[in-house]
């Protein structure tokens, strides 16, 4: 089954991180999956914010034009994270586990898709040095939720905001 833009039909439209599946997320509202996502390339945690509210292409229109793909580098709410880490799955993980938590319709759309049915996403990436989220990693936590899996093991924590800044004034 599709999941995404290319599905017209439900339930495989409504997994889409496209979809308005409002949550909070260590207090931030969050509009959708790829209003969080993108949102991830701002360093600023006021546009973050912003970002964070936003549904589908508008959410992808904002974050498109940022280049993190140089540094490999994503942020969350000011803390640097590298793209290729633990450090990143585990945010990842935490937010997919929040948005199921808390999301009635995202819930309800991934207990509607069957039980034999094979998810795929034909329009996503599959570098992760190219995308904030590859197909795997996309599908990967769709099906563990299918099967009741809590995602987070261990949630992140972030060093303290001045130390961060601090050290990056260091290595400058």
């Amino acid at each position: 089954m599709e999941v995404g833009g290319n599905n017209k039909t439900y339930p495989g439209r409504n997994l889409s991180n496209f979809f308005p599946h409002p949550f909070t997320f260590r207090g931030i509202e969050i509009a959708s999956m790829e209003g969080f996502l993108q949102g991830l390339k701002f360093k600023s945690p006021e546009m973050q914010r912003e970002v964070f509210k936003l549904v589908g292409i508008a959410a992808k229109k904002k974050g498109g034009p940022k280049n993190w793909q140089q540094s490999q580098t994503l942020w969350f709410q000011g803390n640097p994270i590298p793209r290729r880490s633990d450090t990143y799955q585990s945010l990842l993980d935490e937010a997919y586990d929040a948005m199921y938590e808390q999301n009635g319709a995202f819930r309800k759309a991934l207990a509607d898709v069957p039980v034999d049915a094979v998810l795929t996403h034909s329009i996503g990436r599959t570098n992760e040095s190219e995308t904030v989220l590859t197909i795997r990693e996309f599908i990967s936590r769709l099906n563990k939720l299918r099967r009741g899996e809590k995602l987070c093991k261990t949630p992140v924590v972030f060093p303290k905001q001045e130390n961060i800044e601090n050290q990056l004034f260091i290595q400058e």
